[in-house]
């Protein structure tokens, strides 16, 4: 049975929005949420932990890129929860310089 035309999206930009940022975004959030923790906790734990969090992370946020309407909508969300965890990672390096 084939697909329903009405929910199948013809134009090329959101289906590429939407795998990159899958992709791309997904992956640039979840390293820089485990390199956030890393900061500011022991990065011996946090780097054996993540070894299997990450992946679940990337999936996790694999899937809400794909459930979500736009792609640009997640492109700006993964951007600025990014620049959020960089900031964190700012910090708790000044912060916190022997961890």
């Amino acid at each position: 049975m084939p697909a329903n035309t009405k929910y199948l999206n013809a134009s090329f930009w959101p289906r590429f929005s939407k795998i990159t940022a899958a992709f791309l975004g997904g992956f640039m959030v979840s390293t820089l949420f485990h390199l956030a923790i890393a900061s500011w906790f022991n990065h011996l734990n946090v780097i054996i932990t993540s070894t299997y969090s990450a992946i679940i992370l990337w999936c996790g946020l694999m899937i809400v890129a794909f459930l979500a309407k736009n792609g640009w909508k997640i492109w700006a969300i993964y951007i600025l929860s990014s620049i959020i965890l960089a900031i964190i990672i700012f910090y708790g390096k000044t912060l916190n310089p022997l961890l």
